[in-house]
């Protein structure tokens, strides 16, 4: 089978080069043979040295996608396996199976893929054009795998509906892969139990990426008040309840998230202790200030309020105003938890921030620990858009 080569102008693939698995369209001097988008291809340097192959897409900004390295291996169903093996065989090592992310796009190095599992659910989300021609050999080939580990695998639901896939050229795409299933799928993650809803629920139904930090958390909230903002389905407001807090208010804009959480309360037996509003938590904080409200524990989990470098600048404002907002009801010696899960919003620029609005509102943080995602969402190095999670564990004391 003869494949198109892809030869890079001189002094480009600086990315590539230092292990990343992206080469933008502005690298390519040329493309010499035939393809169509989403076909393999052959990469070279400017000098005719081989980098490796991968797939192609004229569409997009990222014009290839890489495979592998070795110029000379087929992508075929025994790599996709090898690919796949490794990416489980991880995550038996690093995190509770039961519930995790499977694939991680680059950082499993299956670019534009992203395959959680819920249970004895998979969901797949597909953003790429290149892998998603591969789709359905993908499931079927992971669905062996897990059955030789004695997972049965029930159901299959694609959240192919993000708006990236526009930029591929390609339609998002909902729905069922093989046969229908109930999609409320319940799971059970740190000792608490969720009903994920994997039609409806944000990006793939559940964030599995904050795991570890919801546990890490649950060690704050003995007899404690706690305060939870961007509660979306309940899941930090659940775990402090869980671990024994004596009042918990989780907040959240979307009243269908919060009829998922107040379900997920009863299924736990919390209504009792955890309550969830339906509130903008940009004009309800305010209030709770002037109410003169205070919390051994604030959590803080907002959506990116950025998604591309241009933005940032706005991000850094919301992001600065909000943990401004939160500071002020943790009581004297209270804790404060802020995260952000903008991978344009980085370490350096979140840390500024959350610096300057400990400023602006006189508290003094005094550092517990600072964590990012979840192990089953690897950070590939040389892949920068694979670290994105921030998650600061913060003292608030003030000078006596």
């Amino acid at each position: 089978m003869s494949y198109a080569v892809v030869t890079l102008k001189k002094g480009e693939g600086r990315l590539l080069k230092s292990g990343g698995l992206w080469i933008f369209d502005n690298e390519i001097d040329t493309v010499m043979g035939h393809y169509a988008n989403g076909d393999m291809v052959l990469v070279r340097d400017f000098d005719g040295y081989p980098l490796g192959r991968g797939f192609i897409n004229q569409k997009s900004k990222i014009r290839v996608r890489m495979m592998t390295r070795n110029m000379d291996q087929e992508v075929d169903e025994a790599f996709l396996r090898m690919r796949l093996k490794n990416a489980w065989e991880y995550r038996k090592k690093v995190i509770d199976t039961s519930s995790c992310r499977i694939v991680f796009g680059e950082a499993d190095y299956l670019p534009g893929l992203v395959i959680d599992k819920f249970s004895d659910v998979l969901v797949v989300q597909s953003l790429a054009l290149g892998i998603d021609r591969m789709k359905t050999d993908i499931i079927r080939i992971l669905k062996e795998i897990l059955e030789a580990d004695g997972i049965s695998i029930r159901g299959v639901y694609e959240r192919s509906d993000a708006k990236v896939r526009k930029e591929e050229g390609m339609e998002p795409v909902k729905g069922f892969i093989g046969e229908p299933f109930d999609v409320r799928v319940p799971i059970v993650e740190n000792g608490v139990k969720y009903i994920v809803d994997v039609k409806e629920g944000q990006k793939t139904g559940f964030f599995l990426d904050q795991k570890e930090n919801r546990k890490a958390m649950q060690r704050l909230c003995k007899d404690a008040r706690v305060l939870d903002c961007f509660t979306h389905t309940g899941s930090f407001a659940l775990n402090a309840g869980i671990a024994g807090a004596r009042e918990v208010i989780g907040v959240d804009a979307s009243e269908t998230a919060v009829e998922q959480a107040r379900e997920n309360a009863r299924l736990n037996g919390l209504e009792g202790t955890v309550r969830f509003e339906c509130e903008d938590v940009f004009a309800y904080l305010p209030r709770l200030t002037s109410e003169g409200e205070c919390f051994d524990l604030v959590i803080l989990d907002p959506p990116a309020f950025t998604k591309s470098r241009r933005s940032v600048k706005n991000a850094v404002k919301g992001y600065r105003e909000i943990n401004m907002q939160g500071l002020r009801l943790v009581k004297d010696g209270g804790y404060f938890i802020t995260c952000s899960c903008s991978h344009f919003m980085d370490f350096e620029r979140f840390t500024q921030t959350i610096h300057q609005a400990a400023d602006r509102v006189h508290r003094r943080l005094r550092q517990v620990e600072f964590r990012t995602q979840a192990a089953d969402h690897p950070i590939l190095w040389s892949a920068d858009n694979s670290y994105y999670l921030k998650f600061y564990i913060f003292q608030v004391c003030d000078e006596k």
